[in-house]
């Protein structure tokens, strides 16, 4: 029975089929634990099944380790199976994050000075102008919160100087008042949240904190063991900046020699992502020796999805060419747009066009009027990514000038 499993898997794979799929997927910047994107995956799946006649089960994952989800389907009129796990990265997150009111303010003034300083700001924005706007909003943001706590600290002072004019001074009192409950709302500005986004980056120049550093191994280990596995597929997903801790991650493995030549069809999905927000910046040599390099391999397919509607993105921006890196031999991303504005519905459009933060999830939910590009048939359906979108040919819209003014791959 196992021999007649192996040729089975062999046939499929040699037709570039899946029977079975290990998929990984590395969120970004995001507090969230990993149960919240089970749910979603769970959802939006039946959603798209109920539009596409899909066939989508989920069950709890056998075995210890890693987060992650069962996942059986009928898709195109075939039965596959699929793993799905998270690599998360929640809880260093969640450590960047706990900053106070006043560190907070600090971070804006040093994330300012160093995206302004270093012009990387101004070349972003001759990209794209949505992801740049996003990177200033909490900026203005935070400061039009603090201008406030300011106003009402002069009017408090005022009533008090009545009192007595020393008592004016006394309306300093009510900043940090007004500032606090500001940040308790924050669910509904997400300041402080991107505030903090763009301050992890900023920080370190471009370069990947050693905490990271560490947990990037881990992914890679995980990664290297699905590619001993008996599977069809192992698919990497990086969604926003985890697109491009995938990168690295991959370029890693793929430097190693952990890929091997003869184990499951490997993949690379990224989705929605802002590499340029790190590989602009002075220090992130990593970042762009890593896209250089995997640009040009033959070990995986790695297809790049992103859509204009999509502000919090650098969408159609080919990550690798406009870092300034892109190889003679360049070969990958396949850049493509998941176009919201063709693959949903006017009402769909109408209802979530102005839900920046929402849209930037979009392309792992489903869309009521699906092109090519569907998550579910990616991450559970019956074909590898190489086969599903062999001679595909990438936007014509996408952007391909180098615009980084950093460009070096080494100290």
């Amino acid at each position: 029975m196992r021999n007649e499993d192996e040729r089975g898997r062999e046939e499929a794979r040699a037709q570039g089929g899946v029977r079975r799929r290990r998929v990984f997927y590395i969120p970004g910047y995001d507090p969230i634990p990993p149960r919240r994107y089970r749910e979603l995956y769970r959802q939006e799946a039946a959603a798209q099944a109920a539009v596409s006649g899909h066939e989508i089960t989920l069950a709890p994952a056998a075995g210890g380790g890693r987060f992650g989800w069962d996942v059986a389907a009928r898709i195109e009129g075939q039965r596959a199976a699929a793993r799905i796990e998270v690599l998360g990265w929640s809880d260093i997150v969640k450590g960047s994050m706990a900053q106070g009111i006043l560190a907070t303010y600090g971070q804006l003034i040093r994330t300012a000075t160093t995206y302004i300083g270093t012009g990387a700001l101004f070349r972003l924005m001759r990209l794209r102008k949505g992801p740049v706007i996003a990177a200033l909003y909490p900026v203005g943001v935070l400061l039009v919160q603090l201008g406030l706590a300011l106003l009402a600290a002069w009017l408090l002072g005022r009533v008090l100087a009545i009192l007595h004019p020393w008592a004016a001074w006394g309306g300093l009192a009510s900043v940090p008042v007004v500032l606090a409950a500001f940040r308790r709302m924050d669910g509904r500005f997400y300041a402080y949240y991107l505030m903090h986004d763009y301050a992890w980056s900023a920080r370190w120049l471009g370069a990947c904190p050693p905490e990271m550093e560490a947990r990037m191994a881990v992914f890679g280990d995980a990664i290297a063991d699905a590619l001993q596995d008996r599977c069809d597929e192992v698919l990497v997903v990086g969604h926003s900046s985890g697109a491009h801790l995938a990168v690295s991650v991959l370029a890693g493995l793929i430097r190693e020699g952990r890929v091997p030549a003869d184990g499951p069809a490997l993949s690379f999905l990224s989705l929605g992502q802002v590499v340029p927000m790190v590989s602009f910046l002075p220090r992130a040599w990593r970042l762009r020796a890593d896209l250089a390099y995997l640009s040009g391999r033959e070990e995986l397919f790695w297809l790049d999805v992103t859509a204009p509607g999509d502000g919090c993105a650098f969408a159609l921006c080919d990550p690798v060419a406009v870092s300034g890196v892109a190889p003679p031999a360049k070969r990958w991303p396949l850049v493509i747009s998941a176009a919201f504005t063709r693959t949903l519905s006017p009402a769909r459009w109408r209802s979530l066009r102005w839900r920046f933060f929402r849209l930037h999830f979009q392309y792992l939910c489903a869309f009521d009027r699906p092109g090519d590009y569907d998550y579910f048939a990616i991450t559970a359906g019956p074909r590898t990514l190489a086969d599903r979108f062999a001679g595909r040919t990438p936007s014509p819209a996408r952007i391909e000038r180098a615009v980084s003014g950093y460009r070096s791959v080494a100290p």
